[in-house]
């Protein structure tokens, strides 16, 4: 078995302070014996609109959050307490209309990006209200997934926030190999409410995975309400909480407390191999689908 964390923030406008909060988690994660720990999306900025997110981006070889990050690693590693990071970011994209890419990056113990995934399914919805919520407005959809890779804690495939309600990127993420799937997210107060846990407990099902779910928590200090260009106050921005791990029968063994929500927190479980391979042969779901019916996944 082996410790990993999903980790909770609430991240504003400010790169650096955002840096300091990941690379304070890092530090409490590896101290309590963690080989991984899961950061949210966006973990680096949350800003009030698409220009503003456009005038906040840069590269991750750039980034005062992502340089932060990396230099806590290479220090706990010199420590002896090596640690692996899961965290969302932007990045900037070579994209016609200005818009920037939300990506997940794996940094190794060495605090090297060894992977990156851009984030697939774009949170485009109409709210009751005549109000609207439009991701792709300021965000570029990635094209493919990335097949799982080896880990400390096991063989992890990476999805964003979103893409959790997609069942087919999960499954296909079981079939090439996954036994962890990460899905750090910002939800809404509204759809947290509804659907957080039983969409982190289906995944898990389906797929006979640890699905490990950060998560952005609380009011975002995103600045002045008024966008960069003028026009509208921006919509304020709360994001859900409740970062939990779950494992492949769907219990949920740890999740963040509501007590102090919008501050930074842990929780932490441990991923047991066997108890997954338990789960897969006592329940062979993948010797049992219609392929010849549904096609493969």
């Amino acid at each position: 078995m082996v410790l990993i964390a999903a980790g909770q923030m609430c991240s504003g406008a400010d790169l650096a302070i955002n840096g300091r909060a990941a690379a304070r988690l890092a530090e409490k994660a590896a101290h309590m014996g963690c080989k991984a720990l899961f950061l949210p999306e966006a973990a680096d900025y949350v800003a009030r609109n698409a220009t503003h997110s456009k005038s906040l981006c840069m590269p991750s070889e750039s980034s005062p959050f992502v340089l932060t990050l990396q230099s806590k690693i290479r220090e706990l590693k010199a420590l002896g307490r090596p640690l692996c990071v899961c965290v969302g970011v932007h990045e900037p994209a070579n994209d016609a209309r200005g818009r920037v890419k939300n990506t997940l990056l794996w940094l190794n113990s060495h605090g090297d990006t060894a992977q990156r995934y851009q984030k697939l399914h774009l949170f485009d919805v109409a709210l009751e209200d005549g109000r609207s919520l439009r991701e792709s407005d300021s965000v570029q959809p990635g094209a493919n997934l990335i097949p799982p890779f080896n880990s400390p804690v096991g063989k992890v495939g990476l999805a964003i926030c979103y893409d959790i309600r997609f069942p087919e990127l999960s499954l296909r993420l079981r079939a090439l190999g996954a036994q962890l799937l990460a899905f750090p997210s910002a939800f809404t107060m509204r759809t947290g409410a509804a659907h957080w846990e039983l969409l982190g407990r289906a995944r898990a099902v389906d797929t006979q995975c640890y699905v490990v779910m950060a998560a952005q928590a609380g009011r975002h200090g995103t600045g002045d309400s008024v966008g960069l260009t003028g026009g509208a106050p921006a919509l304020p921005r709360e994001s859900y909480g409740h970062a939990m791990i779950v494992d492949p029968w769907g219990s949920i063994l740890a999740q963040c407390s509501d007590v102090g929500r919008g501050t930074e927190d842990i929780c932490i479980a441990d991923i047991d191999l066997d108890r997954l391979d338990t789960v897969r042969r006592d329940m062979p779901l993948w010797e049992q689908r219609r392929s010849d019916v549904f096609g493969d996944c």
